[in-house]
């Protein structure tokens, strides 16, 4: 309320003294400060993070989780296996659903819902064996035979590191590192 009387006040003594050219300098030194309280450093909010978050505004089993610039897409599949959310938690951990689904098929997710390992442990077991922050996650099957969690992990050395978690024994069972965050 102070700032707004001084902000008129201010304006007001602007006018009177310098007119209209003033008024343009004084109106582009507002939007510069406006410009940059919303380009303000975004939050630290981690993949383990996100995945609470989007837990919170949506339970269920999380699926996959994908970190795009400074936002995490999160998708979601319901305990019944018949719902799917499609989340995104933005850096300051505000969640947005982008898109629900209740007509899901829920024999296509039984093995992830049944899963003895979820995402978030996969996530701890691939930092336990190479640190670093998880930037993507996901359920998966490549050689349509047993299910594994792919994990990604950015390290201290910027090279992204790739493996497998397996979804009963939260055993890391590959990896590979590479120099670039290419998903090839």
């Amino acid at each position: 309320m102070k700032r707004t009387l001084y902000v008129s006040a201010a304006t007001a003594v602007v006018l009177v003294a310098g007119g209209p050219v003033a008024v343009a300098a004084a109106a582009t030194a507002d939007t510069a400060r406006t410009v940059t309280s919303a380009a303000a450093v975004p939050g630290d909010v981690t993949a383990e993070a996100a995945a609470a978050a989007a837990l919170k505004k949506y339970p269920g089993v999380v699926e996959s989780l994908d970190l795009d610039g400074t936002v995490w897409h999160v998708d979601v599949i319901s305990k019944d296996g018949k719902g799917h959310a499609e989340l995104e938690v933005a850096a300051d951990g505000t969640v947005t659903e982008e898109n629900r689904d209740t007509d899901e098929n829920a024999a296509e997710h039984k093995d992830l819902i049944a899963a003895k390992v979820t995402a978030e442990q996969a996530m701890k077991a691939a930092v336990a064996a190479h640190p670093g922050q998880v930037t993507t996650v996901e359920w998966d099957n490549d050689d349509n035979s047993a299910y594994y969690w792919h994990v990604e992990v950015k390290g201290a050395d910027n090279k992204t590191w790739d493996g497998r978690v397996d979804a009963t024994t939260a055993k890391v069972t590959t990896s590979t590192d590479s120099d670039d965050n290419d998903d090839n």
